[in-house]
């Protein structure tokens, strides 16, 4: 099974680096069914493993200037507010038991994974279907408000569960702001490169890390993003992302049916 878990961490580099996230999807669910850690441990992990993999395949983007960087910390900067309230405040302050009557038992741990699985649904929903919104025109005015509020959504889901966000940014920047698809990937991996390391730091303190089983694991996926931004720009990102949008369906329907059907 680690075999498995370890090829797994270079198709969590691949895709992130053909479609600008992704990783936090495949990787939380490796971590704990794979690998066998706790709901809280996998998210910290997962932060560690998309920051660094994001932070290293942002640097080919900013070499060939693809990077916004001003739209990055418009997006970024709410985004790590975002982190620190879900790292520092909601998550260490999140009971045991979230319920625990009438028959119903539900964990923080099975809390913190049906809400990852059901985010990944509406990650897939959006990543199957067709949308035919490209960008703004050139005559339409970027709402940086809309843009500012989605980076804190985004920081607060990164925080909370251990998901980078990039289905939810590339959308946004490509919507928002009228950026090309590739702009937009590469601004994402930047801006989900802070995100995640700052959430990982947050953590340090409170999750114990195996670090050579987590720096051998971010290698693996760092080699992974380099295959994967290789494979991009012969490819193009928007033709795979249904085909990754029913591969994230499915792992969420399993992570529902797995927590609240076969959970002993």
């Amino acid at each position: 099974m680690e075999i498995i878990g370890y090829l797994s961490a270079i198709i969590i580099g691949l895709v992130m680096g053909l479609i600008g996230g992704g990783g936090s999807i495949l990787s939380v669910p490796v971590f704990v069914y794979i690998f066998g850690f706790d709901a809280v441990t996998a998210t910290a992990l997962s932060l560690f493993v998309v920051g660094m993999t994001s932070l290293v395949g942002s640097i080919g983007f900013i070499r060939q200037k693809q990077v916004e960087f001003k739209t990055a910390l418009l997006f970024g900067i709410p985004s790590i507010f975002g982190v620190l309230f879900s790292r520092r405040l909601v998550l260490p302050n999140l009971p045991h038991y979230i319920i625990h009557r009438w028959g119903i038992t539900l964990t923080k741990d099975m809390f913190l994974l049906l809400l990852f699985s059901i985010l990944m649904v509406i990650a897939s929903s959006k990543m199957i279907r067709k949308n035919e919104r490209t960008g703004l025109r050139q005559s339409d005015r970027p709402n940086y408000t809309i843009l500012v509020s989605q980076g804190l959504l985004v920081g607060i889901v990164t925080g909370l569960i251990g998901a980078g966000g990039g289905f939810m940014i590339v959308p946004a920047l490509v919507m928002l702001l009228g950026l090309s698809m590739k702009r937009a990937v590469a601004t994402s991996l930047f801006i989900i490169a802070m995100n995640s390391v700052l959430g990982f730091l947050s953590t340090m303190k409170i999750v114990k890390h195996d670090w050579n089983f987590l720096l051998t694991f971010t290698a693996l996926s760092i080699v992974g993003i380099f295959i994967g931004i290789s494979v991009s720009k012969k490819t193009d990102g928007k033709k795979l992302k249904p085909l990754f949008g029913w591969i994230v369906l499915c792992m969420g329907i399993f992570i529902i049916i797995k927590e609240i059907f076969l959970k002993q």
